[in-house]
């Protein structure tokens, strides 16, 4: 895989980042370029894997999620794959990593109240052990790194 990218490459993706709803022809005003021009730039940025698609942004207070917490999993000796699978269909885990170290698992968790939390918690226990800290804030949002 080619991990360079050239300026034209770095300001798509950089508008893309702060609007992935912008319009071709906004797009192309912002680089410099025509609009055939930038939509195969585009085209050729998705074959390449460097974009994997598009989505929202979605405010989960809103949606009343008013916590959050980071999960870190260490499960049970034998119970690896159960854990996995029990993660994977837990629709309250919006993120989860497989980490080295004494842990195997780091999730992060939206609740809409600590007795959610303790419900799911619960559930873990049976199969892992857990070590559970609330998000206060996220100062850094998830973003690109430098390219």
């Amino acid at each position: 895989m080619d991990y360079l990218l050239d300026d034209i490459d770095r300001q798509i993706l950089a508008c893309l980042v702060e609007d992935a709803r912008v319009s071709l022809k906004v797009l192309s005003g912002h680089i410099g370029l025509t609009s055939p021009s930038t939509a195969e730039r585009l085209k050729r940025l998705e074959e390449r894997g460097v974009i994997q698609g598009y989505g929202a942004r979605v405010n989960l207070a809103a949606l009343g999620y008013s916590l959050q917490a980071l999960v870190r999993v260490r499960p049970l000796p034998g119970l690896l794959h159960k854990v996995d699978k029990y993660i994977q269909a837990m629709p309250e885990c919006i993120e989860s990593d497989k980490v080295t170290g004494e842990d195997c698992f780091v999730i992060r968790l939206v609740v809409r109240s600590i007795e959610q939390l303790d419900t799911l918690l619960d559930g873990l226990a049976e199969h892992a052990q857990c070590n559970t800290s609330i998000v206060k804030s996220s100062p850094v949002k998830r973003r690109l790194p430098p390219m």
